[in-house]
Formats: C-alpha cells, sequence, structure tokens
C-alpha cells in the first residue's frame, strides 16, 4: 500500500510538472496595434522576472509582473515608464508600441545585470533586409522591438541582453524620436566559431577551440552546435593574426580534411598537405547563409544609439534601411575577451537612407566584412509600358522585398555600361507588383535615350554622411564603404590595418547594384596605418570610357597614412579631385606622391603640398 501511495505521489508530481512546463510553453500573444489598450500616460509599469507574478497589477514595486507579457498589451503614452527591477530570463519579445511626446517622452529602464532572451516564444517575422536575404519568408526571432512608436528612451544601465539562439538584437520599425543608451548585446553561443592552432607537423595540426565554440566530431566530421542550430564547415575561414591585429579571409577546402577530438577544447586536424593553417593564428568559421541581422531599423527617423556595446551580432550587423537621421555615437563592436570575432558581416549597415547619418567616438572592429557601408540600390528597367511608365526590378538574390520607392521621389536614370545620370525625373506613384518588380509612374515622359536594361536609382533616399573620431580595426575587407550624392565628410579617424582599402567608394550597376554617383566627398585628418591598397579608392564599376566623369568633388586633406603598398590613392572616371597637404609614410624607396597615386580617365587633377618619407 505504501509503495502504490508513493507511486501515485509521484505520478500526481509528474503530472503537475508537465502541466506548468505545459503552461510555459504555451504560444506568447502579440496583440495587433489595435488591440492594445491605450495607457493613461504618466504612469510606471514595473516587471521583475525573479519576484513578479503576471497576475499583479504591475503598477507598483511591490508588485510587479513577471514577463513582458503586461506591458506588450499597451500602447504607452506620455510620460509613461517601464522598469525592470532586475535581471532574469525572457521567453518573449519585448513589444513596446508608444506614443510619447518631446516633452515627456516614454522610458525604458533596465536595472543593471544580465538578461537571457530566449527565440521560443519570441515574437516572430518575415523581413526583407538589404544584402540579407537567404531565407526571405523564414520567420525571424526578435527580443527588443520598437514598432510604429515615437519619442522613447531606452536606457540600459550597463546591462546585458544576451541572445539564446539567432535573433534580431533590436528591431526598430516605423518609428521616430528613439534613443537607445547604455546596453549591452552579446550571444551566449556566437554563431561564428573559432579555434587557435597550437602545433602544426607535416601531416596534422593541434587546434584549441574556444571555450563558447560547441562541437561535435563524427566520422572524422566537424560540426559547431550552437542554440537552435547547428552546420559542418565549408572553404570558408578568417584567418586573424593576434600578433599584428590583422584579420583576412581564408579558403580552406574540407574535403581532404579529418577531424579528431583530443580532449573537451582541443581538436587535431588530418591532413596529406597543409590547406593554410598557421601556428599561433585563431580560425573563425561561420554558416554563410545570411538569414538574420543584427540590430534592424527600418522606415524610421531620427533615431540615436548612445554608448551601445556590441560583443557579438549574427547576420548583416546594424542594418539601417530606408530610415532618416540617425546618430551613432560612442558605439563599441569588440569581440568579448576570449573571442576575435563580434560580426558575422558587416558592422553598420546603411540601404536607402536619407536625411544625415552620424557616426562618432565609436570603435568598430572584428567584422567579418566591412566596418561601414553606406549606400543605394539600382532597380533595372525591364519594361516601358507608356512614356511615363516603366517596370523596375531588384536583381541581386540578397536585396529584394523592401519598399525601394515612394510617390513623390526624385528618381534619376542611368546608363548601366557608363553609369552616368541622363534624366532626373519624379514619382508620381508606385505599385509594387511583388517582392521584386515595381511599377513606376513618372512625372515627365521619358528620354529618347531611355533603353530597356538602364537602371534607376531612388534619389530622395540618399544620406548626408558624417563619419569622424572613430577607430577601425580588424577588418578583413574594407574600413569605409560610401556611395552617396550628399555631402559626404570623412575626418579625424584612425583606420588600422584593414586588409583591403580604408575608405572605398564604388558604384556598380551590375553585380551588388550598390549606387550610386559622389559629388561632394572631403576626406581629411584621417590616419591610415598600414591598410591594403589603394588606402583610398574611388572606383566605379562603369564599363565603358564616361565622356564626364562618375564621382565629382574629392577632396583628400592632410591625412597620414603608413603604407603597406605602393598604392596611396586611385581613381577612374572621377573628375574635380584635390590631393593636398598629406603625410605619407612608404615603405619602398619612393619618394614622389604621383607614383604613389593611379589616375585613370581622371579629370581636374590637384596634387599639392604633400610629403613622402620612407621608413
Amino acid at each position: 500500500m505504501r509503495n502504490l501511495t508513493a507511486k501515485y505521489l509521484l505520478l500526481s508530481g509528474l503530472l503537475m510538472i508537465c502541466h506548468l512546463l505545459k503552461a510555459q510553453d504555451k504560444p506568447v500573444e502579440y496583440l495587433a496595434l489595435s488591440a492594445r489598450h491605450i495607457s493613461p500616460g504618466h504612469k510606471t509599469y514595473y516587471i521583475d522576472p525573479v519576484k513578479g507574478n503576471d497576475n499583479n497589477a504591475g503598477l507598483t514595486a511591490t508588485k510587479p509582473w513577471k514577463t513582458f507579457n503586461g506591458v506588450n498589451k499597451l500602447i504607452l503614452s506620455a510620460g509613461d515608464n517601464v522598469k525592470v527591477l532586475a535581471p532574469g530570463q525572457f521567453h518573449e519579445t519585448l513589444s513596446i508600441v508608444a506614443r510619447g511626446t518631446k516633452e515627456n517622452p516614454v522610458t525604458i529602464t533596465f536595472a543593471t545585470g544580465k538578461y537571457d532572451f530566449f527565440p521560443d516564444g519570441a515574437f516572430k517575422t518575415q523581413l526583407q533586409i538589404s544584402n540579407t536575404n537567404d531565407v526571405p519568408y523564414g520567420l525571424k526571432a526578435i527580443a527588443l522591438m520598437v514598432d510604429s512608436s515615437r519619442f522613447i528612451n531606452i536606457t540600459g544601465n550597463n546591462s546585458l541582453i544576451n541572445l539564446r539562439g539567432k535573433m534580431i538584437e533590436t528591431f526598430i520599425d516605423h518609428s521616430n524620436n528613439i534613443r537607445l543608451s547604455g546596453l549591452n548585446f552579446d550571444y551566449h553561443r556566437p554563431t561564428v566559431s573559432e579555434f587557435k592552432i597550437k602545433a602544426l607537423t607535416e601531416n596534422h595540426a593541434d587546434a584549441i577551440v574556444n571555450a563558447e565554440s560547441e562541437y561535435s566530431i563524427k566520422d572524422s566530421t566537424l560540426t559547431w552546435i550552437g542554440e537552435g542550430w547547428r552546420y559542418q564547415p565549408d572553404s570558408y575561414w578568417q584567418q586573424y593574426d593576434p600578433a599584428t591585429r590583422m584579420l583576412e579571409r581564408l579558403d580552406i577546402p574540407q574535403q581532404n580534411l579529418k577531424y579528431a577530438a583530443l580532449n573537451a577544447h582541443q581538436i587535431r586536424i588530418f591532413f596529406k598537405q597543409n590547406p593554410g593553417f598557421k601556428k599561433g593564428m585563431v580560425y573563425q568559421n561561420r554558416n554563410v547563409t545570411r538569414d538574420c541581422a543584427g540590430l534592424f531599423i527600418q522606415k524610421s527617423a531620427n533615431i540615436n544609439l548612445d554608448h551601445i556595446r556590441i560583443y557579438f551580432m549574427h547576420g548583416m550587423g546594424v542594418v539601417s534601411q530606408f530610415s532618416k537621421d540617425l546618430n551613432f555615437n560612442h558605439v563599441i563592436v569588440k569581440a568579448r575577451d576570449g573571442r576575435t570575432c563580434a560580426a558575422w558581416a558587416d558592422i553598420l549597415h546603411f540601404s536607402g537612407c536619407s536625411g544625415k547619418i552620424e557616426i562618432a567616438n565609436s570603435y568598430l572592429s572584428g567584422a567579418n566584412d566591412d566596418a561601414i557601408n553606406v549606400h543605394g540600390t539600382f532597380l533595372k528597367i525591364t519594361e516601358k509600358l507608356s512614356s511615363t511608365q516603366v517596370k523596375v526590378k531588384f536583381m541581386h538574390d540578397q536585396t529584394y522585398g523592401f519598399d525601394a520607392f515612394s510617390t513623390g521621389d526624385s528618381i534619376g536614370l542611368v546608363h548601366p555600361a557608363s553609369l552616368l545620370t541622363y534624366q532626373s525625373n519624379k514619382l508620381t506613384n508606385v505599385k509594387k507588383l511583388n517582392n521584386k518588380e515595381f511599377l513606376l509612374t513618372l512625372s515627365k515622359p521619358l528620354p529618347a535615350a531611355m533603353e530597356t536594361g538602364d537602371v534607376v536609382e531612388n534619389i530622395t533616399a540618399t544620406p548626408e554622411v558624417w563619419i569622424h573620431n572613430n577607430m577601425i580595426e580588424k577588418i578583413p575587407t574594407r574600413g569605409i564603404l560610401v556611395t552617396t550624392r550628399k555631402k559626404v565628410l570623412i575626418e579625424n579617424n584612425i583606420v588600422n590595418r584593414t586588409h583591403n582599402s580604408a575608405i572605398m567608394i564604388n558604384d556598380d550597376a551590375s553585380s551588388w547594384y550598390e549606387s550610386g554617383a559622389v559629388k561632394d566627398v572631403t576626406i581629411r585628418y584621417n590616419t591610415f596605418f598600414e591598410c591594403g591598397g589603394p588606402v583610398i579608392g574611388l572606383l566605379p564599376e562603369n564599363k565603358v570610357t564616361s565622356p564626364k566623369p562618375v564621382h565629382t568633388g574629392i577632396k583628400i586633406i592632410e591625412n597620414k597614412a603608413t603604407l603597406k603598398g605602393t598604392h596611396f590613392f586611385d581613381a577612374s572616371s572621377t573628375g574635380g579631385i584635390t590631393i593636398i597637404g598629406n603625410q605619407i609614410t612608404s615603405s619602398g624607396n619612393i619618394k614622389d606622391i604621383n607614383k604613389l597615386i593611379s589616375l585613370k580617365d581622371c579629370k581636374d587633377v590637384k596634387i599639392n603640398n604633400n610629403r613622402v618619407t620612407n621608413r
């Protein structure tokens, strides 16, 4: 009898545990805007993931809510405050909708500590993100979301948002006057795996695997394991040199490698011929599928990221897409101690933005691609329907799905071979036909010179750019890419040992279709140390010699450059170039700056008062 009772109690206990688990696993409900309750304003709502209870009113610190679900049912009003009183675990998105004012903003405050965000109950949605569309219809989980809101200050007090699976760290959508400050972001298990070569022989390499890079080996094949994901490496790797702090891409084919575990954190890699491993180097590996972004800002304005620290982000970095007036100040992107990678791809990526972009006082490092990339997107004309109507199409399979035009936008018609704009026009109507095609109605007739296959640039969606007082290093590609016809000022930055150019100004209508021509660029008072060549490049990808310059108005003034190679400045199809007062230290026996400069089809070039010394 006693045994039966014990079994009954045990069974009852197990049933109770299952019931609780089932209740916890119940899908989190995310209300539409129309179903949310409007807060009366000037209220304070409290959340405590440890001591709270969602049955509480959430209006006092002694009776707080446990989860974000209470706040997620509200439209916060002017003067409202949300206070997260203690760190803890969250299985749901903090989904903010708020209507603050300039005088009485809505404030979200996190107590200092670590906050684990899990994707299981998070809000998930389809998002079409520029340069990131390998999984266009997959659902992306979000940790923090600000939707259709205005005048919000989110303050972290140096707290850590720690992601427990692939998630967008913060998503700001159709909102304005949003400020994030004092927040740190990281992944419990970064999606870039790392190991360091400890010993090397003719036939094998011994590697110490980063403690956070979980893996398994079966049948001599390595599999990286993460939270909700796993993959086997392909040939794409990166090599980091701790001595020089240089990062470069490396091709390491896997078909002839065999792996064996020596212990929990050491592996042996067998080969007949060394594919490129070097003793003392750190090797990074990632799944190259572009399926997410770190932070995503879409169709928003007056967004301020201030004193933000990012230890790791998965996907195409901080992506700002068709947003206006963006200020990033004291943004530190740096791998946590013990790691070498902080960004799965680009760090700061701007697509189709407008107004003014300012990036200041920041440290950008440890990427798998460019540190800063500012560009628009050319769409190809596929059909002329009338004298004022054309059908246009996204051409790159990573960039499509978002609204590339709005009624009232100014556009330029461009010949892709010459990259010259031959007509400026205005849109009177935009119809999205599908995720890749639009029907554009123009205010004035198309010129006779227009041909199917020409491209269209959204001139309205081009920003003014000010990049100043930043440090950029540990970048395997380029430091700064920028293509915008508005004013660009790049000053007082330090760019250290980028594998390719420190600053590259491109423009292409045949590969990534990243527009467009620049008209006013000043690069001054910067320090470039052993960057790949050319240190500064203006290299549009026009296919024919243009009768007029593609780029114009370039001023390179009083920069200091220590060269790694023999190219300080390369330009093609560029007019109005001024290179004055630069101090260049060359690694070769070169004292004439003209030998460090390459010009092709350039006009109106002035080179004066530059000084070249040799190391």
